[in-house]
């Protein structure tokens, strides 16, 4: 049996993930939005392109997530890393890591940074568009 896509569910998924209200993604897509035109989005097995770009654009995720993430894969994947032993926690565990602790230290250190940069730039954009609206009133 052949498991469909649904982009709209994604769109949602990739949404929260990123904690953002509907409201806001409306509002970030434009003036003819609103919550309730989100909610019915996301109720879309298929979005047209032009609009999904669109969405990629606005929440920074490439299209392709939106339209090949697929939750039974997923959750496949990482059942299958996880495969049951004999000992005692019912995992095997890999006591020789292949990477250096230090390296991963590092790499999380610089994605901290570069979060830290990003959400100061969507700060400074958040607080243009608020001053946007409250010119335009």
């Amino acid at each position: 049996m052949e498991h469909k896509i649904h982009q709209g569910r994604n769109v949602k998924r990739f949404r929260e993930m990123l904690g953002i209200k509907q409201e806001a993604l409306a509002l970030d897509l434009g003036d003819d939005w609103n919550q309730k035109k989100v909610s019915l989005l996301e109720q879309k097995e298929i979005i047209e392109d032009p609009l999904l770009k669109r969405i990629s654009e606005v929440l920074k995720i490439p299209v392709e997530a939106f339209q090949n993430f697929d939750e039974e894969q997923a959750v496949n994947i990482i059942s299958n890393t996880f495969t049951a032993s004999d000992n005692a926690t019912g995992f095997m565990y890999n006591h020789y890591p292949t990477f250096n602790p230090i390296d991963k230290i590092v790499e999380l250190y610089d994605e901290k940074i570069e979060l830290y940069e990003r959400m100061l730039k969507e700060k400074d954009e958040m607080m243009g568009r608020l001053e946007r609206l409250i010119e335009k009133k």
